[in-house]
């Protein structure tokens, strides 16, 4: 199967460069996995396609302020960091650039010095492990230097950086938010759980697998990054009740659904506690264990994102909806609309 499969034409004007004033206020595009059919609606009505008994999983990531700014010790050379991943011992996974200008033993600091990096690996695409030097806790000297990693194809600045954290994120380690769970509000959340739905979470800590292009002509020749996970002892006994109740199991966003689908495929389709690294990569052939419908928002054009969800429903529902979310003049990508893959049919 070729990338050039999953492309599609968007309008720039179509990318969504800022969050809407109310997260519940976007729009929803739903489309029935089963047979194509497509209904337009908006997310605060998201409760209206949920039914008492399902589960929803969340995952409650907290992005850090991972891009860091900084000069090149000898020659005062710009520098920036995206931090993605701590390995411990104050060692960290980065995207760096311009690449080109580091090498092992290159010194990066940051803001008077209150912060410096030194290279200690080099790899490929502009990766790199640094060891970072401090005193103080990291975290807080991050909240003072860094800055939300959004992606690049936004352009606008962020006037509020709460606007790229879900209302329910708790555990600190993402590089990046994600993105469908951008849409729920607390109030929401409530109303889902008084119709007696379950909500439940997981951890991805979202990182270089998620969001890395895909530069290879066949998709099964792209590797996948490897990113931490957990679930947790009560979220897994919620997932295997539901799934001996054959009640749905609707995953909000491609980070949680990569999560069940590994310790669901890992377990025979059941879940358990768990935590490790994941590189799961899910396209068309591809059968799902974990999740029946999908809550995600609108992905790039030939990214894993899209071949996720292209085998969620098929390639050709899923570039027909885009095809109509287009036409529609839907927001795309992180701050832009969502979509609701669902289907009425209760687990065989």
């Amino acid at each position: 199967m070729q990338t050039k499969d999953f492309d599609y034409e968007l309008p720039e004007e179509l990318i969504a460069q800022t969050p809407l004033k109310d997260r519940a206020s976007s729009r929803l595009l739903v489309l029935d996995k089963d047979t194509g059919a497509i209904t337009h609606d908006s997310f605060s009505n998201i409760i209206n396609y949920l039914e008492k008994g399902d589960v929803l999983v969340l995952n409650d990531t907290k992005v850090i302020p991972a891009r860091l700014i900084g000069t090149k010790e000898e020659t005062g050379a710009v520098i920036e960091l995206l931090l993605l991943q701590d390995l411990g011992n104050d060692i960290w996974e980065c995207l760096s650039k311009p690449a080109k200008r580091l090498h092992i033993g290159t010194i990066i600091t940051f803001g008077d010095s209150l912060l410096q990096a030194e290279v200690v690996e080099k790899f490929d695409e502009g990766l790199c492990h640094v060891k970072m030097r401090y005193n103080g806790i990291l975290l807080e000297i991050l909240e003072k230097l860094g800055t939300m990693p959004l992606p690049p194809y936004i352009h606008e600045k962020l006037e509020d950086q709460s606007r790229y954290q879900t209302v329910y994120a708790k555990n600190i380690g993402s590089a990046a938010a994600p993105t469908a769970g951008l849409h729920f509000t607390l109030e929401l959340l409530k109303k889902i759980e008084d119709k007696g739905i379950i909500v439940t979470y997981v951890t991805l800590h979202v990182g270089l697998g998620t969001f890395r292009p895909v530069e290879v002509e066949n998709i099964t020749d792209h590797h996948m990054h490897s990113e931490y996970y957990k679930m947790s002892a009560e979220t897994a006994d919620i997932l295997n009740q539901a799934k001996e109740k054959k009640n749905r199991i609707i995953a909000v966003g491609t980070t949680s659904t990569r999560v069940l689908e590994t310790v669901a495929s890992n377990n025979n389709g059941k879940f358990k506690e768990c935590s490790g690294e994941t590189n799961i990569f899910i396209y068309p052939g591809y059968t799902f264990q974990g999740i029946d419908g999908l809550i995600t928002n609108f992905h790039l054009p030939k990214s894993t994102l899209l071949m996720l969800v292209s085998t969620l429903a098929s390639k050709e529902f899923i570039m027909s909806a885009y095809k109509e979310a287009v036409r529609e003049r839907y927001r795309f990508f992180s701050f832009g609309d969502a979509m609701f893959i669902n289907t009425n049919k209760k687990r065989s």
